[in-house]
C-alpha cells in the first residue's frame, strides 16, 4: 500500500498505461526492466481481455492482439514473477472482474500480491459487488484504486468509502482515448474529491500529451496516459520507447 502513496511523495505522478504482453510478451518484459530508470512513477498494466467495456478502440484492438497471441493471466503472472526483482515501481493492474472472477478471486488477489503488484483498478466492479474484493485486498495489502467520473458525483461517498491508493478521477465521458471534458468540470470534481478524500487524485481518459498533461497537474496529483503510451509501445522498445514515453510528460 505504502508503494503507490510513494509515487507521489514530493511531486505530482507520471502514471503509464500499457497492455500487458502487448505487442508480445518479451516487450512488455523489456518495458518492465526500463521502469525504474524511466520518467514513470507508476505502472498500470492491463490484463488483455476480449471485452473491455472501458477501453477505446486502440487499446481494445491492443488487447485482442494479445489475447489472440496467447497471452493470458497466468503468462502475466509468470512475467512478473520473473522481473519482480528488478522493478521497484508500483504496479497496478487495470483488469475486468470476470478475470479475475474465472481465475478465482482469492487465488488472483494472493498471486497478485506475490508477484509485486501494489494494487488494482477494476472498471467493471460496482461498490455494491464490491466487498469480497475489498476485503481480500485488505488481507493482502493491496490497494482498490476508486475510479469516479464526472457523471458519479451522487456516488463518490459510497466509492471512496472502499478506496485506497489513489483516486482515478476520469477525466473524459466515455472509454479510454476519448474526448476529454471540460477544464471546468475537471477541475470541480478534482477539488470535490479532495475535499472528501486525504488520497492523491490522478486524472486519466482524454490525457494525451504534455500540455494536457501541465493543464492537469495545475489542479491534480498526477496525470495518466493510456491509448498515446500503447501506440507507442506499437513503434519502439527498450530505451527509446522510454525516452518516447518522456516527451508525453
Amino acid at each position: 500500500m505504502a508503494k503507490i502513496s510513494k509515487a507521489f511523495q514530493g511531486k505530482k505522478a507520471n502514471i503509464g498505461y500499457i497492455v500487458a504482453g502487448y505487442p508480445s510478451i518479451e516487450h512488455t518484459r523489456e518495458f518492465l526492466l526500463n521502469l525504474d530508470a524511466s520518467s514513470l512513477d507508476l505502472l498500470e498494466l492491463g490484463i488483455p481481455y476480449s471485452d473491455p467495456l472501458a477501453d477505446g478502440k486502440l487499446i481494445a484492438e491492443a488487447s485482442f492482439e494479445a489475447v489472440t497471441n496467447g497471452v493470458n493471466t497466468e503468462r502475466i503472472f509468470s512475467l512478473l514473477e520473473e522481473c519482480k526483482q528488478s522493478v521497484n515501481k508500483p504496479l497496478v493492474f487495470l483488469v475486468y472482474y470476470n478475470i479475475i472472477f474465472a481465475y478465482g478471486v482469492e487465488k488472483f488477489i494472493a498471486r497478485s500480491s506475490e508477484v509485486g503488484i501494489s494494487g488494482f483498478i477494476i472498471p467493471d466492479l460496482p461498490f455494491e459487488e464490491s466487498e469480497e474484493v475489498s476485503g481480500l485486498c485488505s488481507k493482502f495489502g493491496l490497494d482498490l484504486v476508486p475510479l469516479i467520473s464526472v457523471t458519479s458525483a451522487h456516488r463518490t461517498d459510497k466509492i471512496l468509502s472502499i478506496g485506497s491508493g489513489f483516486i482515478y478521477a476520469l477525466g473524459a465521458v466515455g472509454v479510454s482515448g476519448s474526448q476529454r471534458a471540460s477544464i471546468d468540470r475537471l477541475k470541480n470534481l478534482v477539488s470535490d474529491l479532495k475535499q472528501k478524500s486525504d488520497l492523491p487524485v490522478a486524472v486519466g481518459f482524454g490525457v494525451k500529451n504534455s500540455s494536457d498533461v501541465s493543464e492537469v497537474k495545475s489542479f491534480a496529483d498526477g496525470a495518466i496516459i493510456g491509448t498515446e503510451i500503447v501506440k507507442l509501445t506499437a513503434k519502439f522498445k527498450g530505451e527509446e520507447l522510454m525516452r518516447e514515453i518522456e516527451k508525453l510528460f
